[in-house]
């Protein structure tokens, strides 16, 4: 089963980048030219750098081949997910501009006094003649030997003055180099310009979405819990979701996310899955600054699903060492409230375990304020059932590239944002990194700051 979903895969990836080949290459240039030379070779070796990048380790390749092929083969996800929605604009805009070409040519070639039907054998000709350097010459109907005189056309110096390039010295002619003049013409033009738009479009989103994935921002949420003591009112948690250390995203990313959370001097720190993507081995060095998280009552840790994807216990491990402690199904009496935590569902049927909310809540007292650490936002409705007031997620990336985040917002309860489910509430952050490229468009990275209010009196 494997191997035919593969196949599926490698399939659907070759017929992607043979539709880009056709709209983006080949039907804008000559073959053999330089440019379809260029763009056939990168458009074949930009997805096999993807595939390295997604699938590397998989394939037992070294980190550091995985590293070099991080940056082109992740943006090169992006590049193709723009270019593909601009080029399917394209396929609804061509039609209409080689209709409003076609009549504007028509109406000038008319303007020259040439009627009806023969006006497309007129600029057919022409462009021939032009390509040619020669004059021609055209009769009423379009066959060539016809006199000089027929059906209103110029006299033959006139036809041998536009032939020759001086179509502006001609009244009622179109200009020498005005696109479209001929079927084939019009098209290449249309191609062309669809191509350049959707070139434009899909660099200048991707350099935009680069920059917003850059843009780390600190939110500010205040939660109201009826059971948390007035002595909790204002309490701080900092909330960090899908980190993503991997082979592009190392230890400058994960100080920026560091010094963003101290800087908010929170009272507790969870983070909330997703940590990593790939082997502690490898994100040793990268993960190193978060040893430097720094709140009163300390950080906190559950796994999300991509830590079942590297090796899980040896993070869990690894996340002790870095002074995070790792809520296994498990829970802790804070001073004013539980803090529970549940690994990720993608943990079911492995060495580590999926979810068990009895043995993370079972025998609470639930008089006491509760608030559970949770990677999916799908186990919103377990958290209801075992009476947990608010539950802390991330793992939707708020979508991380519209238009993907109508996708994202199908597949989850909430997207992002704090919203109610009967007397438990549920904040999604939106992460502070990314998976695959780092870009993000219409869904900004963030931090989170809740601060806790108590509603008693």
């Amino acid at each position: 089963m494997a191997i035919v979903g593969a196949l599926v895969v490698l399939l659907l990836l070759s017929a992607v980048h043979w539709y880009l080949w056709k709209r983006l290459v080949a039907d804008v240039s000559a073959p053999g030219g330089v440019y379809r030379r260029v763009g056939t070779v990168v458009l074949v070796v930009m997805p096999v750098t993807t595939v390295l990048f997604q699938f590397g380790a998989t394939f037992g390749l070294p980190f550091e081949v995985e590293k070099a092929v991080a940056w082109p083969g992740s943006y090169w996800m992006a590049v193709l997910l723009y270019l593909l929605l601009s080029l399917a604009m394209g396929e609804v805009l061509r039609p209409l501009v080689l209709r409003v070409l076609r009549r504007r040519d028509a109406r000038r070639v008319e303007r020259a006094g040439v009627p009806g039907e023969a006006a497309e054998a007129e600029v057919s000709a022409q462009s021939v003649a032009e390509r040619e350097d020669e004059p021609v010459t055209v009769g009423a109907a379009g066959g060539p030997g016809q006199g000089a005189g027929s059906a209103g056309l110029p006299d033959a110096p006139e036809r041998q003055a536009v032939s020759a390039g001086q179509a502006d010295d001609v009244p009622g002619r179109t200009p020498e180099g005005v696109p479209g003049r001929t079927e084939p013409d019009r098209r290449q033009f249309v191609a062309r310009t669809v191509a350049a738009g959707a070139g434009l479009v899909a660099a200048g989103t991707v350099g935009y979405g680069s920059y917003r994935f850059r843009q780390l921002t600190t939110k500010h949420v205040r939660v109201p819990l009826a059971k948390l003591p007035r002595a909790a009112h204002g309490y701080r948690i900092a909330v960090v979701s899908d980190i993503h250390l991997s082979a592009i995203l190392g230890s400058s990313h994960s100080r920026r996310i560091v010094d963003a959370i101290n800087r908010s001097q929170p009272d507790l720190i969870t983070v909330v899955g997703d940590m990593v993507d790939a082997e502690v081995s490898d994100l040793r060095s990268a993960a190193a600054p978060l040893a430097e998280l720094e709140a009163a009552d300390g950080a906190y840790f559950v796994t999300g699903n991509h830590e079942y994807y590297v090796d899980t216990l040896e993070w869990v491990d690894h996340v002790r060492e870095l002074g995070m402690i790792p809520l296994e199904n498990a829970r802790v009496e804070l001073p004013f409230f539980d803090l529970a935590g549940v690994n990720d569902v993608q943990g079911e049927g492995t060495a580590h375990g999926g979810p068990d909310f009895e043995a993370a809540l079972g025998d609470r007292d639930r008089q006491r304020a509760s608030v559970l650490m949770a990677h999916q936002p799908v186990l919103i409705h377990d958290a209801v059932d075992a009476g947990v007031d608010l539950q802390l997620s991330g793992h939707t990336h708020g979508g991380q590239m519209w238009p993907v985040t109508y996708v994202a917002d199908l597949a989850n309860p909430t997207l992002a944002g704090l919203e109610r489910y009967g007397d438990t509430q549920l904040y999604v952050s939106r992460g502070a990194g990314a998976w695959g490229p780092p870009v993000r468009v219409g869904a900004d990275p963030d931090i989170t700051v809740i601060e806790l209010a108590s509603t008693q009196t």
